[in-house]
């Protein structure tokens, strides 16, 4: 009796037939997805930093540094370890700096000048490679000419003195000087616990 009046039911109304076949589907299919797939242990490393490796190879995993690489050619470490970055900074501490994009390479300062008879000054530069060498950055120096007691009237050259090779100069030699440190750092820290390993 109750199968006849099921049968009624689909037959009256044929949206039941259609809900009840996608519900048989979907835990067909649901069913199907739930069952553990055969992996072969050989084919999986033991070490933690192998899997790792194997997923990242295989897409299924991220590294936090592929984000911070620029595939473009600013393809930069952290800031704390470049030291024509950290050499920079150290020499435009004396003004304040506009803009500080390390991702991008760049960094401007904002216009300053040393006494008010002086025509206000931009610094910009552009870093094109972590390596401390010349062609490793980038230096232009923008000047602000404005006409006497009219500050609003303001035109902007680039400056064509030697200034900027000199910034470029100071910047390649303290950051030599910077690396030279850090080198000596390292070498005392590996000395010391070297010496510490042989004394246990």
């Amino acid at each position: 009796m109750k199968i006849n009046n099921f049968k009624a039911k689909l037959i009256r109304y044929p949206g039941y037939a259609i809900l009840l076949l996608s519900l048989i589907s979907f835990f067909l299919v649901s069913c199907q997805a739930l069952k553990p797939k055969k992996v072969d242990l050989r084919k999986i490393p033991g070490d933690p930093k192998d899997k790792r490796q194997k997923n990242i190879r295989e897409g299924r995993g991220f590294r936090a540094m592929s984000i911070l690489e620029d595939k473009g050619g600013g393809n930069f470490q952290f800031a704390s370890s470049n030291e024509m970055w950290r050499a920079t900074l150290e020499l435009l501490e004396f003004t304040p700096l506009s803009n500080v994009d390390y991702s991008g390479g760049i960094i401007i300062s904002d216009w300053f000048s040393e006494d008010s008879d002086q025509d206000p000054l931009k610094i910009t530069i552009r870093f094109l490679s972590n390596e401390i060498r010349a062609d490793g950055l980038k230096v232009i120096i923008y000047k602000k000419i404005c006409k006497k007691n009219d500050k609003n009237n303001c035109k902007t050259i680039q400056d064509n003195t030697t200034l900027g090779q000199e910034i470029k100069l100071a910047i390649l030699k303290k950051a030599a000087t910077i690396e030279d440190s850090e080198i000596s750092k390292s070498q005392k820290d590996y000395t010391e616990r070297g010496a510490g390993m042989t004394n246990d």
